[in-house]
């Protein structure tokens, strides 16, 4: 088994996810089956949505390429980060390490049928066309709210700790606004992974194909 490091804390219990199912991906007979990780949660990194979408706050880049470094110092043998937003800034964290990035963007595209996508994501993701150029490439089409509003009031009621009832209601009706214009749904942001139980359409979920990922690099079904 290969050691992965994660980039995590954005936000910290979507990290804790991450590694909820990551043990569930591995049909283990004991501890040492599971899968190595080393997480640094740090949920300080400074505010992607401040920084992407008011303009304003500091730049989380170099925070994230330090903690790229920290991880490979570590002993990671690659690195992943289960924030989708935070995937705008992956240019400074390759550049921060030689370790190879297990990019989710990447991971979740390959996956997706052709047709018209209904994004689930922060309003982040679609002002900087995270996914744009991989989804271009793969023959799909980003399908977005009108009104992202209420998508990012969502996120932010996770991050305050608030995936109860009343969250995945929201939740609910927001997939089912944007089923009725697309051919499936891609949640896209970790926060909202939390809620996933509460879609009853087809959809993808970003933070299951970066589990994939991660689990055949540290098999070794993947090269370095």
């Amino acid at each position: 088994m290969r050691t992965v490091g994660i980039l995590g804390g954005m936000g910290p219990e979507a990290t804790i996810l991450l590694m909820q199912r990551l043990l569930r991906a591995v049909p283990a007979r004991n501890d040492a089956d599971h899968i190595p990780l080393i997480v640094h949660q740090n949920p300080a990194v400074p505010s992607r949505i401040a920084r992407l979408i008011e303009g304003q706050g500091e730049d989380p880049g170099p925070v994230l390429a330090a903690m790229a470094r920290d991880l490979q110092a570590a002993g990671a043998k690659a690195l992943a980060m289960p924030c989708n937003t935070a995937h705008g800034f992956v240019p400074q964290i390759i550049a921060a390490s030689s370790l190879p990035f297990l990019d989710m963007r990447t991971a979740t595209v390959a996956t997706l049928p052709p047709g018209r996508v209904g994004m689930l994501a922060s309003p982040a993701v679609r002002l900087t066309g995270v996914f744009d150029e991989a989804m271009k490439s793969a023959g799909t089409e980003p399908v977005w709210p009108q009104d992202d509003a209420p998508v990012l009031a969502l996120i932010q009621r996770v991050k305050a700790g608030g995936s109860g009832p009343d969250a995945m209601t929201q939740m609910a009706q927001l997939a089912d606004q944007m089923a009725r214009q697309s051919d499936h749904l891609l949640v896209a942001c970790t926060e909202l992974s939390l809620l996933t139980g509460a879609i009853a359409q087809p959809f993808t979920d970003s933070l299951d194909c970066l589990v994939t990922a991660i689990a055949a690099f540290a098999q070794g079904h993947t090269p370095d």
